[in-house]
């Protein structure tokens, strides 16, 4: 076995491109034998040994094993590091030598944190960020995913803040705590309640500008999306519908990735809004000026859209040139461009004996019953002379209020763009906070089209809290979800000041004087407060002195036996700090990073007993709404 692994890593060696900060990589020898790369398998087929392992004769014809390989080059032994070496001393190593593709997933946290399948994990080809990986078998995913505990329960109002005495469906919510989790919880109770989900993901760009590790692999960023849109699907009602905005980095990966998870069938449209309003003449290429968003049904056949508001220079457009008893009205074709009467054998003669028929390649878009009330009612034009093409009277008094058809493009002019959704943040808290907000004018548009008044809305990505503000201007319920800490001075304030009255930079149709209320709650954290204090760490010795609080108070694994560490503390201390976090993190028994709502009454999580009081009511209570 030695020899072959050391036969292996002299073959490699030969090949520059294999080698990144002076060692082997082992993602580019996996990428390079997975594409069955020619100067690749010349190099494993001039070692007698290798040739050997790797490839089977088959009538004369070598054939590579790519699977044999891949199972090797996983085996723990092949290009060890410092890290992996002293996790392996430890014990700390998941159950055979190397992923399955099928049943072990990864797990990357705190905020880098997705379900990956097993075989995704390639994040040692970038070794510029700390990973928190580690393999977890499917039901300690489902155990993982169950409802959490809820704490620091708090109501806010215009009178301030109070205790919350019986949480509702009635309640609006701003939730703290990981989104992938929180969703799994709130299923529990909104499972197919939700009326519009509206999320702002991270675009994986590199831009870490506010707190979330906006720059995955490919791979890890789309595991990452699809973890929370099949769930955010079961949230949504029959007639419910996702809005995603996202940029042109990861919009068609993610594009595909929706057909999978909401059916292809379920697509509404991409949207493209127009998000800046200057020009990058530094651009090498092309001025970016827009993103995308992504609208997606739960059901298209059950999903409506709401139309836009009639503007007065449209409704200029109809008059009244016969003085006709219903108002004002403007002419608009008898045919249409598709339809289901077949346009040769259609005509149709008027009572003032002009016969029409629909024009070459349309089709009529009225049946001759409907034409026989339109002439009898003095609906139908035939122009000032009398002889002009027939047309219809559209009257404007038939037309409802909201009847405008939406565009895919939503201009800047009309919903606003990313420069003044930061002077809406300006005026409410000090500081560039976040460097691409969203304008509540936009936010508005799509609650207008996706939703009515009552309705729930949510928001997993939440931010600055922009979907929430305006959906509490717009009378609907919403849940909002912020893991970040920024979600206790930034989006929670912001609320509160909606409450106050504050207007914002929503439009003047909405007359907003403040009032109502939300419920503020997080999910009450286990092994999740380590991993915080790991991270946070500066030095050794602060880790030296949460090693020893961990060892009272922390859940560790069943892998570990903490002593086993205590005795090869030197081997430890040879670690660099990063890898020290990464160790002393997967210690951590993951499924006990938030407290199960299982486990309320287990005394060594330490839940109050108001919160089991709330939990219970939360989970269980009334479902009237």
């Amino acid at each position: 076995m030695q020899n072959l692994l050391d036969d292996l890593e002299g073959a490699l060696e030969k090949d520059e491109n294999l080698v990144v900060d002076g060692r082997l990589n082992k993602a580019l020898i996996e990428q390079k034998a997975l594409a069955l790369d020619k100067d690749f398998l010349k190099l494993i087929l001039n070692s007698d040994s290798l040739k050997k392992h790797f490839f089977e004769d088959i009538d004369g014809t070598l054939v590579f094993d790519k699977v044999k390989f891949q199972q090797f080059i996983h085996n723990k032994s092949f290009l060890p590091d410092s890290y992996t070496a002293y996790k392996n001393k430890i014990g700390l190593t998941s159950n055979g030598e190397y992923l399955s593709k099928s049943g072990d997933v990864v797990l990357a946290w705190p905020h880098k944190d997705c379900v990956l399948e097993g075989g995704q994990d390639k994040e040692e080809a970038k070794r510029d960020e700390i990973f928190w990986n580690e393999t977890l078998a499917p039901d300690d995913i489902d155990r993982l995913l169950s409802p959490k505990v809820f704490t620091n329960w708090k109501k806010y109002d215009k009178e301030g803040e109070h205790e919350v005495k019986a949480p509702s469906l009635n309640d609006n919510y701003l939730i703290k705590g990981n989104n992938l989790l929180a969703l799994h919880s709130l299923a529990e109770v909104y499972r197919g309640k939700v009326k519009l989900i509206y999320i702002d993901p991270p675009y994986n760009t590199g831009n870490d500008s506010f707190g979330y590790n906006d720059r995955f692999n490919h791979s890890s960023w789309y595991t990452f999306m699809k973890n929370r849109l099949e769930i955010a699907r079961e949230l949504l009602s029959q007639d419910g519908s996702l809005w995603i905005n996202i940029d042109d980095d990861e919009a068609h990966y993610l594009k595909v990735l929706a057909d999978e998870v909401f059916g292809r069938e379920n697509f509404v449209n991409n949207v493209v809004w127009e998000k800046k309003y200057t020009i990058a003449n530094d651009a090498r290429y092309f001025s970016d000026v827009h993103d995308h968003i992504l609208i997606y049904s739960k059901s298209k056949e059950a999903f409506q859209i709401n139309g836009l508001p009639r503007t007065e220079k449209m409704n200029k457009a109809y008059t009244n040139p016969d003085n006709h008893p219903k108002g004002p009205w403007k002419a608009t074709p008898l045919h249409a461009k598709s339809g289901s009467d077949k346009a040769d054998k259609f005509e149709y003669t008027f009572k003032n004996g002009v016969t029409w028929f629909p024009p070459a390649g349309t089709y009529p878009r009225f049946s001759k019953d409907r034409l026989v009330e339109m002439d009898k009612n003095n609906e139908i034009w035939f122009g000032v002379e009398g002889d002009a093409m027939p047309s219809r009277k559209t009257f404007l008094s038939d037309l409802e209020e909201n009847s405008l058809t939406p565009k895919t493009l939503f201009s800047f002019s009309e919903v606003g763009h990313n420069h003044e959704a930061k002077e809406e943040l300006k005026k409410l808290f000090e500081g560039n906070i976040f460097s691409t907000p969203k304008p509540e004018k936009l936010m508005q548009r799509i609650l207008h089209l996706g939703s009515n008044e009552n309705d729930i809305i949510c928001d997993f990505f939440l931010g600055s809290g922009t979907t929430a503000a305006v959906a509490h201007k717009m009378s609907r319920r919403y849940i909002g979800i912020e893991q970040m800490d920024y979600v206790e001075n930034v989006t929670k304030k912001r609320l509160q000041k909606v409450i106050e009255g504050e207007q914002g930079g929503i439009s003047e149709e909405v007359e907003w004087k403040g009032g109502g209320s939300f419920v503020y709650a997080e999910l009450k954290k286990g092994n999740q407060k380590w991993v915080e204090s790991i991270r946070d760490a500066n030095d050794e010795k602060a880790l030296k002195n949460i090693w020893e609080k961990m060892k009272e108070k922390a859940f560790i694994s069943y892998k570990v036996n903490p002593g086993d560490i205590d005795e090869n503390a030197e081997e430890f201390s040879q670690l660099s700090l990063e890898d020290q976090k990464q160790f002393l993190i997967e210690v951590l028994d993951k499924n006990l990073l938030y407290v199960n709502y299982s486990e309320i009454d287990d005394a060594d999580f330490e839940v109050s007993e108001e919160d089991k009081k709330l939990n219970e009511a939360f989970y269980n209570g009334n479902r009237d709404y």
